[in-house]
C-alpha cells in the first residue's frame, strides 16, 4: 500500500465522519443558538433550558437519521474491506 492510498483512506474516513455526525451537530448548533437568543431576550438563565431540548433533539435526530448514517458507514466499510482484500491478493 502506497503513501497516497493511506492518505486517501484517511481523507475518506474524515469525510465519512463529517457526513455522519454533521447533520446532528448542525441541528444541535441551531437549536442552541435559538435557545441562547431566547435566554438573552427573556433573561432566563436556567441551564436545563438548553440541555434538555438539545438532548431530546440528539436522540430524536439519531433515530430519524439512522438509515442515512448506517448507509454511509456501510459504504465506507465495504470500501475498506475491498482495499484489505486487494492487499491480500496483490
Amino acid at each position: 500500500m502506497t503513501e497516497t492510498e493511506v492518505i486517501e483512506i484517511c481523507r475518506e474516513s474524515i469525510l465519512v465522519m463529517l457526513w455522519v455526525a454533521g447533520p446532528i451537530m448542525f441541528m444541535t448548533l441551531v437549536v442552541g443558538l435559538v435557545l441562547s437568543l431566547f435566554q438573552a431576550l427573556t433573561q432566563i438563565q436556567e441551564q436545563t433550558l438548553t440541555f434538555i431540548p438539545k438532548m431530546l433533539l440528539v436522540f430524536g435526530s439519531s433515530i430519524f437519521l439512522m438509515p442515512y448514517m448506517l448507509g454511509q458507514m456501510t459504504t465506507f466499510t465495504h470500501m475498506i474491506a475491498d482495499k484489505i482484500i486487494a492487499l491480500g491478493a496483490g
